[in-house]
């Protein structure tokens, strides 16, 4: 199996990929000797995209090659030095590295709304530095990921899901981040050949429409087609008529040649116009010419809606060609960056951050998050934050919802789980990233634990993100202190 590295394989410093008020603060940090005093951040989203009911974690495979490579060359401390920062600031960064922790929900998790998905604890020169480029990975990533699994959830589970995305990305990048982490959260395979390399497996394809506008007739362009590869051909057929053309001039073809050289023909693919209605008609056509085996893909601009309609309407599809709605999703993750703690001689000092819209007040402090899944089910039944090191009652656990106090919940016959895990401890990676399959499979595993209800396209249930009893009042208490100094 190829290791896949997205930086590494393009092969760019992005050390200086980061908003210049970092470098503005960092180098006020320095200048006020503060350049060793530590600082914890939340990495979290507010919102599902397009109210969905939970969102999928992706992009440490990303972060952990960026942390191991930061590093300031000399172009970079030029760069600085031309707009006009500290010269003792440059100095510092020449023999710049990442030293703190870095805490993450494996990729592949569901995660839900206001939870430290990700948590960084570092001197705050390096904690400011980072911020944009690990949210930009976070955010890209994730995007490609909860799109590409609410399509997975969308469709019967006997159907492979092709990712098509490349081309409607918005750049190369993220084309290889759309096929990558859709093939993480439950697609089969990518048209991508650079992102199929480098993950060790054959990209999926067969023809457009150019190649059949490219010959004298459809029927020719099928036939050219079937001898360059009768075992696998898949004939597009929707480019001139589908019914009263291409089904007909590919049961042709299976009929005059493929058939009696001793091959089948795999299946047709339908791209355009009324899908259900198309792929019902040429079922039967298929059947009829004792083509039973054939199958038949569907494409054009395919999401989880679409899907779900297309099933309501008796379609006929075997497999699903999704591109434009993973590689270019409508709905945006939103996550930010928060500091929720400084460290002083060891001594942690909560911070928050308050609004005037109590959804966007913030889970202060060092915080540690578990998810709760019910012992007889094995569903997930809440994610709960807690202060850092507090021990928690297994028995009957009260929690709470942190914008609300009076709205509590007392659980029972669960199990505990720490989501977060330690990927960089003091500077040194301590994590053994799993390759993209195995995150896939553990994707699917977790995807289990989540209540239909949660998964739904329409109206989702909302999935409980708690604090302990005494977090909560931690946080109240912060909230009262804070407005009393106002």
């Amino acid at each position: 199996m190829k290791l896949y590295n997205g930086y590494k394989r393009l092969n760019r410093n992005y050390t200086l990929l980061t908003d210049e008020y970092e470098f503005s603060m960092s180098n006020a940090y320095f200048i006020n000797h503060k350049e060793k005093e530590e600082a914890v951040f939340d990495i979290f989203f507010r919102k599902v995209p397009n109210d969905g009911g939970y969102a999928i974690m992706a992009g440490l495979d990303k972060i952990i090659p960026y942390i191991e490579d930061l590093k300031f060359n000399e172009e970079n401390l030029e760069y600085l030095r031309k707009n006009g920062y500290d010269e003792r600031f440059i100095e510092y960064l020449k023999n710049f590295k990442f030293t703190g922790n870095i805490y993450a929900v494996p990729d592949g998790t569901p995660v839900f709304p206001n939870e430290p998905i990700v948590t960084i604890k570092a001197p705050i020169i390096e904690a400011q530095i980072i911020e944009t480029a690990i949210l930009s990975i976070i955010n890209g990533a994730m995007e490609h990921a909860t799109a590409a699994r609410k399509i997975v959830e969308a469709t019967p589970k006997n159907i492979p899901i092709m990712e098509f995305g490349a081309r409607r990305a918005d750049g190369l990048e993220a084309a290889i981040d759309a096929s990558i982490y859709a093939i993480m959260a439950g697609c089969a395979g990518t048209s991508n050949a650079l992102a199929a390399d480098m993950l060790g497996i054959k990209g999926l394809g067969t023809q457009a429409h150019s190649y059949i506008e490219s010959f004298a007739s459809e029927y020719d362009a099928f036939l050219a087609y079937a001898k360059a590869y009768p075992n696998n051909c898949l004939l597009l057929v929707d480019t001139i008529d589908t019914l009263k053309s291409g089904v007909v001039n590919a049961i042709k073809v299976a009929k005059e040649y493929l058939i009696p050289n001793g091959y089948r023909l795999k299946g047709i693919r339908i791209d355009s116009g009324d899908l259900a209605y198309l792929s019902k008609e040429a079922r039967k056509m298929l059947d009829e010419a004792g083509l039973e085996d054939a199958t038949i893909c569907l494409s054009n601009g395919l999401n989880a809606k679409t899907i779900k309609s297309l099933q309501d309407e008796g379609a006929y599809f075997d497999s699903l060609g999704v591109g434009d709605n993973i590689s270019k999703p409508n709905g945006r993750m939103g996550c930010v960056y928060k500091e929720v703690a400084l460290i002083n001689s060891g001594e942690i000092i909560p911070k928050i951050k308050l609004s005037n819209d109590i959804t966007k007040t913030i889970n202060p402090d060092y915080k540690d998050l578990y998810r709760a899944y019910d012992k007889e089910t094995g569903f997930a039944i809440a994610d709960i934050m807690t202060k850092k090191g507090s021990k928690l009652d297994k028995k009957d656990l009260i929690i709470v919802d942190p914008t609300n106090i009076l709205k509590q919940t007392t659980l029972n016959n669960f199990e505990l789980v720490k989501l977060q895990k330690p990927i960089f401890i003091n500077g040194k990676l301590v994590y053994d990233d799993p390759d993209i399959f195995i995150k896939k499979q553990y994707c699917e595993d977790q995807m289990k634990t989540i209540y239909p209800e949660i998964k739904r396209e329409l109206n989702p249930h909302e999935y409980y993100v708690d604090g302990t009893l005494e977090y909560v009042e931690h946080k109240n208490k912060m909230i009262r202190k804070l407005k009393q100094i106002w």
